[in-house]
């Protein structure tokens, strides 16, 4: 068996090779996504005014952003506002009821100062593009699409590709680990790095013995990455078979509002104060920290947590309720530590992902971790091609040796 396991991790490592090496690099910078972007573009983070308290709401100058465009909607409010920093809120182009398409609008996000309203910028997030303003939004968004457009009917192309290819990943870890102890007498050689004779050797150590040394941290990555590119085609239909999920909207369909073409949409500050309430009948402990509508499903989102902390610091990220945007209905919630064991297992893919679970030293391991993984993607091509180069020569050398005499002295 061992000769068929090492031609499948030959053949699976080079074609997931270059997307991992990408991710890899990719993810290391992004760890620390809002300290370098906020290092890069200190104007659109850093409020120019500082009046603590903010003299505004998050919810008034969302109507004032909406009343100085209306072009354009508030999709995503964070309602805290920390002191010095401005609120970073996103849009998106409303209908031009002339032509019935969506209204050209260049940006997608703008930075607000609190104290005064004004906007101090605005930016395209996510926009391919390395300028300072642009560089982070957009490594973020390559990080897990490639940048690879949607086609169809909303195909993620790019979520599909790098989750096929972390299923991959995944069988061809368990593979790697068998393959790396050939022996057990001599178990040792799997963990060690022939730094001094280096060259090859040490070459081939780093992908072996390094894979080896991380290698259950490179399993959590390749699950966590499935989870969170394929979570409703992939992750949630296989833990169905074993535990309950809890439905949101977003997976499933008949949750999602029977609109009427005329119904009204709720104002965000209705959705606030019914999230308020629900959030202290059910003892979330943290306030409302960010509003979202999502117009397609017709809901609005509310998130529970302190200011600054939309990325979900903790064991299991953020609470979050779910609301029927004409009614007022609560469709649906999802707590951390409350739920199935399903549940509480998917709360932890993107704490666990991020390396956000364990705080700042669980982003140093996940940073630490990117830069591995694109290590062992690269020492993986080079140990393939001294081989493949190995084997032509040695191929080539057994032709000469199987040329007659009489025509390898022209005779």
């Amino acid at each position: 068996m061992r000769p068929l396991f090492v031609k499948l991790h030959r053949w699976f490592g080079i074609g997931i090779a270059l997307f991992l090496f990408m991710s890899g690099l990719t993810g290391a910078i992004i760890a620390w996504n809002q300290e370098l972007d906020a290092t890069l573009n200190p104007g659109f983070f850093h409020a120019r005014v500082h009046t603590p308290p903010p003299s505004l709401s998050a919810l008034e100058l969302a109507n004032r952003v909406e009343a100085a465009d209306p072009r354009i909607r508030v999709t995503y409010l964070p309602l805290g506002i920390q002191p010095g920093d401005t609120l970073q809120i996103r849009v998106e182009p409303r209908i031009d009821p002339a032509t019935r398409a969506p209204y050209k609008v260049d940006y997608n996000q703008v930075a607000v100062d609190p104290a005064t309203g004004d906007i101090q910028g605005r930016r395209d997030w996510g926009k391919a593009s390395l300028s300072r303003l642009n560089l982070m939004p957009f490594l973020y968004l390559f990080h897990y699409t490639l940048y690879l457009p949607a086609v169809g009917n909303g195909f993620e192309t790019g979520m599909w590709v790098l989750g096929v290819v972390s299923i991959v990943w995944l069988f061809d870890s368990m593979i790697a680990l068998g393959l790396a102890f050939p022996s057990l007498r001599a178990w040792r050689k799997s963990f060690a790095f022939r730094v001094k004779r280096g060259g090859y050797a040490l070459t081939f150590d780093l992908h072996r013995s390094g894979g080896v040394w991380i290698w259950g941290l490179l399993i959590v990555i390749a699950v966590t990455s499935i989870s969170l590119n394929l979570p409703t085609q992939v992750m949630r239909p296989v833990l169905s078979l074993f535990t309950t999920l809890s439905k949101t909207p977003f997976t499933d369909v008949d949750l999602q509002p029977r609109v009427d073409a005329n119904a009204a949409t709720l104002s965000r500050e209705h959705i606030v104060e019914l999230a308020t309430q629900v959030g202290r009948e059910r003892h979330i402990g943290r306030p409302p920290g960010a509003i979202f509508y999502e117009p397609e499903q017709h809901v609005y989102g509310v998130g529970f947590f302190r200011p600054g902390g939309d990325y979900g610091d903790g064991p299991l990220g953020n609470a979050w309720t779910y609301w029927n945007a004409s009614t007022g209905a609560l469709i649906s919630t999802g707590i951390p530590g409350r739920g199935s064991a399903g549940d509480i297992f998917l709360q932890a893919q993107f704490p666990l992902h991020s390396g956000r679970m364990f705080g700042l030293p669980g982003r140093i391991v996940v940073s630490f971790m990117g830069v591995m993984v694109a290590t062992l993607s690269v020492t993986g091509l080079m140990i393939w091609l001294k081989k493949l180069n190995a084997r032509r020569r040695s191929a080539q050398a057994k032709a000469v040796v199987q040329v007659p005499r009489d025509e390898r002295v022209g005779s």
